[in-house]
């Protein structure tokens, strides 16, 4: 920073140069503030700055042209591991998480995440969107280092528009479209935070289904052709590739917004802003001619697009080769921000700082492992092994047409040793996680959702992904959900029921039990069913998310015993044609 000219030697002039010295000298030493936004199922080649023509994406694109584009970045198939991997500097395996669903997308509680790390160097810290590592405390981002927490813990939700989300654990409603609603929290705790340095995560819920956007972003697309395909044009669906693109041209307008606001508080200039995706597209569409979409552990599926700006500290413009991963984000802003990035367990990730600042004399190679169940793909600083032991030359093909096993063998050796070991290592980790109960009683109140839950007998989910479903035909007394838990403390709770019923089949005796504890049962009396929520803006043609709004009945007190147990819900009476729909429970503890 540049001090201002000396002043006049006047006793007056001599103490506002010293003023204005004091104050610069403060500016200067400020810790940079920390934006990360991350985006759901939007690919590497969903932004014109990657040669999209079929979009615009200005706002993401200045991201580009001001900050560092690493070209190499990788994450993970899916989303629930990428954000374990962003959250701790670790491989997913490691951290408990090992799906997206029932569960599997739980992070460890005893793992040290990046809000962690940041939080105790005084920040203030706060994520707004999708999280979906863990629901129930001391899972929920306010058990993680997040001060504040606005957004839905699910791994995807079922309508975007005003939808029931949680705000610190409390059941709130959305203002509108959520992308638009999380920025705009996003944008408020900046506000808030302006004067001291502040860790603002965003991880946006869009692209991913339902495909829902209002006709503001989506009537650009309506009827459009897209001038780029993907490179299997005949397998592309044209509805979701314009949804998809109307989608992200919200997000870029959202990326707009949180731009323009640290702008117009004059923190931009220290504050680091980052933007990624946590997997590659959901869908066939143009992506750079890679092979593969989400769910692959190919380029396609596992290249995301990386862009950092942090103003007069990092070169604007320019791009990096080396590479890097989620793995890598904490350690390298806790480094950038020069703090300690103290975690309980060994990092994975290292920072990569000095490629930033161009201070890499020598970068050492190293490996980046992605790995689906049994299956690993090992990508090196040239190439890529995938899991059928087909090699290939990245640098020369991303596209990974050409297998060229043979003719670097030895190149196949050192990568297929390098994978065996890595899959041992992570199946192993996998092993100790297999088969952990949801946690109750680490809280005033917990939330068991019908997506943690287990239906038995002819009781069915309303969709075939249990994120966002409730359970329905409920039509027999020898039926029951069930969930197994583990009781943190030996407490009197209050059951909270969210349920439907439809008009006529009141009068069902639903009775809660567990099998550590007492039992509790309500008579539903009154009918509550009401429609599905629109579905006239999801832009496809067939859509597998019901949702509707859920009543809540309060089922008396149980006497729940700390350790491990199952809860069953059962109707011991239906008097009609069916029970009820089920979405949740609550269960609050009691003084």
């Amino acid at each position: 920073m540049k001090h201002p000219p000396a002043p006049n030697k006047s006793p007056v002039g001599i103490l506002i140069y010293i003023c204005i010295l004091i104050c610069s000298a403060s500016i200067e030493a400020r810790p940079p503030n920390i934006v990360v936004i991350m985006t759901d199922d939007q690919g590497w080649g969903d932004l014109s700055i990657n040669g999209n023509k079929n979009l615009d994406t200005p706002n993401i694109d200045r991201l580009a042209d001001e900050g560092i584009t690493l070209e190499n970045f990788y994450v993970c198939q899916v989303c629930a591991p990428t954000r374990a991997e962003f959250l701790t500097g670790r491989y997913y395996p490691r951290t408990g998480v090992s799906g997206v669903s029932t569960g599997q997308g739980r992070l460890n509680y005893d793992e040290t995440t990046i809000a962690d790390v940041f939080k105790k160097a005084g920040y203030a810290t706060g994520a707004f969107g999708k999280w979906h590592n863990g629901t129930q405390p001391p899972y929920h981002p306010i058990n993680r280092g997040f001060d504040q927490y606005y957004g839905f813990t699910s791994g995807h939700w079922g309508y975007y528009f005003s939808p029931p989300l949680d705000h610190n654990g409390q059941r709130v409603r959305g203002k509108g479209y959520v992308v638009d609603d999380f920025t705009s929290k996003a944008i408020e705790f900046i506000e808030t935070n302006k004067e001291s340095p502040f860790f603002c995560y965003v991880p946006y819920n869009t692209p991913h289904s339902p495909m829902v956007i209002s006709d503001r972003f989506y009537g650009k697309f309506r009827d459009a052709d897209p001038e780029m395909r993907n490179r299997d044009p005949e397998e592309e669906d044209l509805m979701m590739t314009r949804a998809a693109l109307a989608m992200c041209e919200n997000i870029d307008w959202n990326v707009g917004r949180i731009l323009a606001k640290l702008g117009e508080l004059e923190i931009d200039n220290n504050t680091i802003v980052i933007f990624f995706s946590d997997n590659g597209p959901n869908s066939l569409r143009w992506n750079g001619d890679m092979k593969g979409r989400k769910g692959a552990i190919d380029e396609g599926g596992v290249r995301s697009p990386f862009f950092i700006r942090w103003p007069n500290e990092i070169p604007a413009g320019e791009s990096i080769e080396e590479i890097s991963g989620a793995i890598d984000l904490l350690p390298t802003l806790a480094e950038l921000a020069s703090i300690p990035a103290i975690s309980k367990y060994p990092l994975d990730g290292r920072s990569i700082r000095p490629l930033l600042l161009g201070e890499a004399r020598q970068w050492e190679p190293r490996p980046i492992f992605s790995i689906k169940n049994n299956q690993v793909s090992v990508r090196s600083q040239r190439f890529r092994l995938d899991n059928n032991g087909q090699l290939f030359d990245i640098e020369a093909d991303r596209g990974q047409r050409r297998n060229v096993a043979d003719k670097y063998p030895e190149i196949v050796k050192e990568l297929s040793s390098q994978s065996r070991q890595h899959l041992k290592d992570m199946q192993s980790e996998f092993d100790k996680y297999r088969d952990r109960p949801f946690t109750v009683g680490y809280a005033k109140s917990t939330t068991l959702p019908a997506r943690d839950g287990t239906p038995h007998g002819e009781i069915k989910r309303s969709s075939k992904a249990p994120n966002n479903s409730f359970f329905t035909h409920w039509k027999r007394t020898d039926d029951s959900i069930t969930w197994t838990v583990e009781i943190g403390k030996s407490k009197e709770y209050e059951a909270i029921l969210h349920y439907t019923c439809v008009s006529g089949n009141e009068g069902s005796t639903i009775q809660l039990s567990s099998t550590n504890g007492g039992a509790t049962q309500t008579n539903i009396l009154e009918a509550f069913d009401p429609p599905l929520y629109d579905k006239s803006i999801e832009r496809m043609a067939q859509s597998h998310y019901f949702v509707k709004e859920f009543k809540a009945i309060s089922l008396g007190t149980i006497s729940l015993s700390e350790g491990r147990a199952t809860l069953a819900l059962k109707a011991t009476q239906i008097p009609g044609d069916t029970a009820i729909d089920v979405h949740s429970i609550d269960l609050i503890q009691l003084d």
